[in-house]
């Protein structure tokens, strides 16, 4: 029953979008991107307005309104979170829903003042903002609310925020804006390095996805990519191999890795000896690269283990904060 959505979890990613709600989970997972016309009309939003990034004729643009995790573009954010909330609620609706928003930790106060903005503008009667790591902790089951150190590590297409959470608070944290796109990046710039191939962004995140692994294999996987050959600028054909990707990401997973370990350098010795006794608990699509886990448990030696459905963490975790609001509030940032 449509009619009674109160309240919505929204985790407002670079790459994706997910929205959740209360009772019924996951309701919508589709790309932050909006397709809009000269004149700023929105033609589509989500997937349909991905399948037509790098293929938009001159009076179309197809754009992702955040980066980094934040808002960059104020009015297609605002247009995208009402496709959104309106797609969730389904078409009739009596009340405006209260609404939950996932920012990255390290985001200003006026970054998070354009996000609180923007919800209340796409129609939301009240909205409330939770950090990810704390968001994608309690969706990873984590007891946020005890006396002790939880190590997590969210990885998402913008941003990697690790936090090490006690008594429902961060106490050491820190947000680098590497995530998925840089990882996509790194593997495009290479295959044009290395076989003077130019490969749209697409592709890249193909590859990542398919034959991505953050350390080398014994037997590597093979793919083929199309791209445009850098000489003729004529299309052609490779074959690429997951030891290609692996060189290809090592700029951008090093930053990661230095993250990691510079907020276990900052972690007071008592949630250190914590951490060290439980791991630290990856969440976010990106951690979902093959071998990220182990990579990270050899580079800090601390254990690494990935949340059961990565992905969904921080959503589940905005839908759960916001249907405990009372048992969450040390938690929750600003209302409004």
């Amino acid at each position: 029953m449509p009619l009674f959505i109160k309240k919505i979890g929204i985790d407002l990613g670079t790459t994706y979008t997910l929205v959740y709600i209360p009772k019924r989970g996951i309701v919508i997972n589709e790309p932050s991107v909006v397709a809009i016309t000269k004149n700023n009309e929105v033609l589509a939003v989500g997937n349909e307005a991905k399948e037509m990034l790098g293929r938009t004729p001159d009076t179309i643009i197809a754009k992702k309104p955040l980066k980094d995790g934040v808002i960059a573009d104020y009015k297609t954010t605002e247009a995208m979170l009402r496709y959104f909330i309106g797609k969730a609620l389904g078409g009739f609706r009596i009340f405006r829903p209260e609404v939950m928003i996932a920012v990255p930790a390290g985001i200003t106060s006026t970054e998070r003042r354009a996000v609180i903005d923007a919800t209340l503008a796409a129609g939301a009667k009240a909205a409330y903002i939770i950090k990810e790591p704390i968001a994608a902790a309690i969706g990873a089951n984590i007891p946020i609310g005890s006396a002790s150190g939880h190590m997590i590590i969210d990885i998402g297409g913008g941003t990697s925020e690790i936090a090490v959470i006690s008594l429902g608070g961060i106490v050491t944290n820190t947000s680098v804006r590497i995530g998925g796109n840089k990882l996509d990046e790194a593997l495009g710039e290479y295959i044009k390095r290395k076989y003077n191939l130019a490969i749209g962004e697409r592709t890249a995140e193909t590859a990542k996805i398919k034959i991505g692994s953050a350390l080398y294999l014994k037997e590597p996987i093979k793919m083929e990519v199309m791209g445009r050959d850098m000489l003729t600028g004529l299309p052609r054909i490779i074959e690429i191999n997951s030891n290609d990707t692996t060189e290809a990401m090592q700029e951008p997973l090093k930053g990661i890795i230095n993250a990691v370990k510079s907020v276990l350098f900052n972690t007071p010795p008592e949630l250190s000896a914590d951490v060290m006794d439980k791991g630290m608990v990856l969440s976010g699509g990106t951690s979902l690269l093959r071998n990220l886990d182990k990579l990270i448990t050899q580079t800090t030696g601390v254990e690494a283990y990935i949340a059961d459905d990565a992905l969904l963490c921080v959503a589940r975790g905005t839908g759960i904060a916001l249907d405990n609001l009372d048992a969450y509030k040390r938690s929750i940032l600003t209302t409004k």
